[in-house]
């Protein structure tokens, strides 16, 4: 090889060692880059812990200073004896940086100034000094010293963002040096090549040769370097992004979540669980068991001590949806929650904490006990309703045959006073009856427009005389025209009912209340009321100043034959009758009582549309005629009684016992003038279903129903059909004669429209 050629291969040798040199130290450089990004995520660990010692050591005195429990005392002085500590090593952290240093130097002195502070003010509670703690506390010193330490933390945390933000600036520029050079150290190489062409051209081919490898070098080079510059900035522009995400979601989650140490004492909390549990970073969860009482889902059974969800957790139990109650000692309303717990290991696989999530599940479960309350009364109802049937089909021909028996008494007194007895025994049967009706809804309503304020005072005049002198009766009525769907009579009965049960309350006296007012029942409301449809009410109140009801009385108060007054003092149907009509109504009731202070029952009434209608006048009572009757009842001794009234009136009777037997009396071309049928008729045919054969069969008959019980025949969304006209059992001779008059005279309509004609 000539001299020349050794030349170009030294020079192009010392080229590649200085680009092989630059990569070397751009790798150095690189790993430097990433120890100190190492070193400052340290130091902002450092600050964060710093941060919590000074606030877990503020919030332990202020613990203290609420509770003067010995358990704050105790986590003050824990977190005191860190602090120290925590402040020489992250000095040791920033050695390098002389102004952080100095600021971590100005920094100290405050830290454990506030910390005396503090101390002294824990020791001067202690000790009971009021006026050492007036004379400390009117200095203000303790805040402005956190504030000026928060603040060179804050300084501290920045200037090490700053410094992780120059190193890789300065990265980036060492690889464009590094790409100086390459550049540089191929355009020599290319000059050499150049002078060698001249004397060899083997020289030129394995010059031409080495420079491909030294260019393909350097680019992979050069890739290596922009590749992983790249990576180390993506790397932490995820992580800022994810961290961000992170505290975002945490901060806005519904449930509450606590992240606990091996302690208890609360590291991380999110604003959820500062709302629902009052507790917060820095607490201590063992320290907070004595501010409420914790209770299993039955809400009797205590919870014990190592069945709390803190202490499972950290005994390494996973749960999901334990369910308790939390009934604290200051007064605030129980909650019902829903909690799941994880425990956290560490690298060694033991447990350094934990995660509690909680889920405040007080609404839904009000909402289920208000749905299976509504339940049981529904069936309650549909089992009364049953029974009534039959029991007003013995109760009418008791007390009508009774009634008969007293007027034919007039000359044997004696005999005639037990007759009265058991007529009156008759009466209250039935009462009783029509009282269990109308909880079950099935009483039969007339309802019309009822101009609410009217209706009020005139029942206010009526209750004076009922309830007495020590019930002053108050009145306080929403100004203006307003009218409700209602059944007037029934209206009245309810009130009545409520008024008695106000005056049994206040038994040494007291006050009434009758209100009324247009309200709107909101979705929201709707919602946590199964039973509600949103939309306008009007409202009517019935306060007392009374005895009040518990919990578990207003929970009971619906249920028919439920009482709290003495035996014989209360039959238990007052508040179930007055339940009954007003969910037949289409409305919504509602009590609100407290212990010793009194009771409101709200009534939510349908609104009217329009002017309230005008009560219709009562027709003279007519005794009897000489039309026939068409008799249709199953219960033959209801049949033979009906019969007999009815013939001692003076009318001509047909009776059939179903009506399958009246259509062929009707078909054989029997004649009559009233069809009188039981609307509950075997033979799978109802009254109604029968007075809608006889009108195709006869069209323009006139029809009066009768029923001790009545079903979807005749009444639809609680009130009686247009042109429908219900004598209900049990009834008296006079009752049967009007009702009798009323629909032959045309008071009625046909149980159809009548077709045409035959051809």
């Amino acid at each position: 090889m000539i001299p020349t050629q050794r030349v170009i291969l030294g020079v192009g040798l010392a080229i590649l060692l200085i680009i092989t040199a630059a990569s070397i130290a751009l790798d150095v450089k690189s790993r430097s880059d990433a120890a100190w990004v190492h070193q400052t995520v340290r130091v902002q660990k450092n600050i964060s812990d710093l941060r919590v010692l000074l606030r877990r050591a503020e919030s332990a005195a202020r613990g203290y200073e609420l509770y003067r429990s010995p358990a704050f005392n105790a986590e003050f002085q824990a977190a005191q004896a860190q602090i120290a500590p925590a402040l020489a090593e992250l000095k040791r952290d920033v050695r390098d940086n002389p102004d952080q240093v100095k600021l971590l130097e100005g920094t100290e002195p405050l830290a454990l100034r506030r910390i005396e502070i503090a101390a002294e003010a824990m020791r001067l509670r202690a000790a009971g000094d009021e006026a050492g703690i007036a004379a400390l506390s009117s200095k203000a010193e303790g805040r402005g010293l956190m504030d000026a330490v928060m603040g060179n933390l804050d300084h501290l945390s920045a200037e090490e963002e700053r410094v992780l933000a120059a190193r890789s600036q300065d990265s980036r520029r060492t690889g464009i040096v590094l790409l100086g050079i390459d550049v540089a150290g191929a355009l020599l190489i290319l000059l050499l090549v150049a002078l060698v062409m001249r004397e060899s051209r083997r020289a030129t081919v394995q010059l031409e040769s080495t420079l491909s490898e030294t260019t393909a070098a350097k680019h992979a080079l050069e890739a290596a370097v922009a590749e992983r510059t790249e990576h180390l900035v993506n790397a932490h522009d995820e992580l800022r992004l994810s961290v961000n995400v992170l505290q975002s979601t945490f901060h806005s989650m519904a449930e509450a979540v606590l992240v606990i140490d091996s302690e208890g004492n609360v590291l991380l909390s999110n604003p959820a669980a500062e709302r629902m549990l009052l507790h917060h970073t820095g607490m201590n969860l063992r320290n907070l068991r004595a501010l409420s009482d914790v209770f299993h889902g039955d809400g009797v059974t205590p919870l014990k001590a190592d069945e709390l969800p803190s202490v499972r957790v950290l005994r390494g139990e996973k749960f999901e949806d334990m369910e308790m109650i939390v009934r604290p000692h200051s007064g605030n309303p129980p909650r019902h929650l829903m909690v799941s717990g994880r425990p956290m290991l560490d690298g060694h696989g033991d447990i350094s904490g934990a995660v509690l999530v909680y889920h405040d599940a007080t609404m839904s479960r009000e909402t289920e006990r208000q749905l299976y309350q509504s339940q049981k009364l529904d069936a309650i109802g549909k089992l009364t309703g049953g029974v009534a049937h039959d029991f007003n089909n013995m109760l009418t021909v008791i007390s009508g045959n009774t009634e008969t028996l007293v007027a034919s008494l007039k000359g044997q007194p004696e005999l005639q006073r037990v007759a009265r007895l058991i007529d009156e025994a008759a009466e209250r049967c039935a009462e009783l009856i029509q009282h269990l009706l109308a909880f079950a809804r099935r009483q039969p309503l007339q309802p019309r427009n009822v101009e609410i304020n009217a209706a009020i005072a005139d029942i206010a005049k009526l209750l004076r005389p009922t309830l007495g002198e020590q019930i002053e009766i108050e009145t306080v009525l929403e100004q203006g025209p307003m009218t409700a769907h209602i059944d007037p009579s029934r209206l009245t009965n309810a009130v009545l009912n409520m008024a008695i049960n106000a005056r049994d309350a206040m038994p040494n006296g007291g006050k009434l209340l009758l209100e009324t007012h247009r309200v709107v029942l909101d979705e929201a409301y709707a919602q946590a009321h199964a039973d509600v449809v949103a939309g306008p009410y009007v409202m009517l109140a019935v306060s007392d100043t009374g005895t009040g009801m518990s919990p578990d009385t207003q929970q009971k108060a619906f249920e028919p034959f439920f009482t709290t007054k003495e035996v014989g003092k209360g039959s238990g149907l007052g508040l179930s009758m007055v339940y009954g009509f007003v969910k037949q109504s289409g409305g919504h009731i509602k009590i609100y009582s407290e212990e010793g202070h009194g009771t409101t029952i709200k009534l939510y009434l349908p609104p009217g549309d329009g002017m309230a209608d005008v009560a219709a006048t009562t027709a003279p009572q007519v005794e009897g005629g000489a039309e026939t009757i068409f008799v249709v009842e199953d219960d033959s001794l209801v049949r033979t009684f009906v019969t007999a009234q009815l013939q001692s009136l003076g009318y001509k009777t047909i009776a059939a016992p179903d009506g399958k037997t009246a259509l062929e009396l009707i078909a054989a071309g029997q004649p009559f003038d009233l069809l009188f049928t039981d609307v509950v008729i075997p033979g799978g045919m109802s009254g109604r279903d029968l007075a809608d054969e006889v009108a195709r069969l006869r069209p323009g008959v006139k029809v009066l129903y009768t029923s001790g019980y009545t079903d979807n025949a005749i009444v639809h969304h609680g009130k009686l059909d247009d042109g429908v006209l219900l004598l209900t059992k049990p009834y008296r001779r006079n009752q049967l004669a009007e009702m009798i008059r009323k629909a032959l005279g045309g008071g009625a309509a046909s149980a159809s429209p009548a077709p045409p004609p035959p051809a």
